[in-house]
């Protein structure tokens, strides 16, 4: 099993970093500045696009120990031999996505509400998004918003590395942590920003004091 840390977790938006050469910037200044996981999300995208983009992610990831997670796209994970691969409700279950990816990647999903855990198969699962925590832009289709009470509500019946996702800029972690999060999955908070490693680094400081806190 790959070790993984989902205190900051970045989620690329190609629309927000303009295209497949900005996340890969986007990316590499994350992880220089305290991202710990990082997931490639496209879902407009052709496969070639996907292919091409993830496995530069990867080459750019590996040396600075990052995880690289694929949304959805468990065919591309599987050719750029990617850390992982992340699932909707909607995306395949996550036992055969598992079946498909073998024992040693990593395997997320998301969970909008109790009634989407309860129905989850978590067998093969490593860890949980739960969200969104706030209104998004960044995804359309996204379920109504849980907020600071309804994530600690919902992370008290999961029984998993969880990770907080959905409107998440560097003031809104805190509270968030001390709900009993892992770390927080943010897209909009890095992704366009105009100095990507000084948000990075609010971001993790803010993170980091509220584990303290916890802890």
């Amino acid at each position: 099993m790959i070790s993984f840390d989902l205190s900051l977790y970045l989620i690329l938006d190609p629309d927000l970093c303009s295209g497949p050469q900005g996340m890969i910037d986007t990316a590499r200044i994350g992880a220089q500045n305290g991202v710990t996981m990082v997931q490639l999300r496209a879902p407009r995208w052709k496969k070639r696009l996907w292919f091409e983009t993830a496995r530069l992610l990867k080459e750019m990831l590996a040396p600075l120990g990052v995880p690289l997670i694929i949304n959805d796209q468990i065919d591309v994970a599987l050719a750029i031999d990617a850390d992982g691969v992340h699932v909707g409700q909607e995306d395949l279950p996550p036992d055969v996505v598992r079946r498909l990816l073998g024992p040693g990647k990593l395997l997320g999903i998301s969970v909008a509400n109790r009634e989407q855990l309860d129905a989850s198969d978590l067998s093969g699962v490593d860890y949980i998004g739960a969200g969104p925590i706030y209104p998004t832009r960044t995804k359309l289709d996204a379920a109504p918003a849980l907020g600071v009470d309804g994530f600690a509500e919902l992370r008290r019946a999961i029984h998993l590395p969880t990770v907080a996702i959905g409107g998440i800029q560097a003031n809104l972690c805190s509270p968030l942590i001390t709900a009993g999060a892992q770390g927080v999955a943010v897209v909009s908070a890095i992704c366009g920003q105009p100095d990507a490693a000084t948000a990075t680094v609010a971001l993790r400081q803010e993170i980091d004091r509220a584990a303290q806190r916890r802890s």
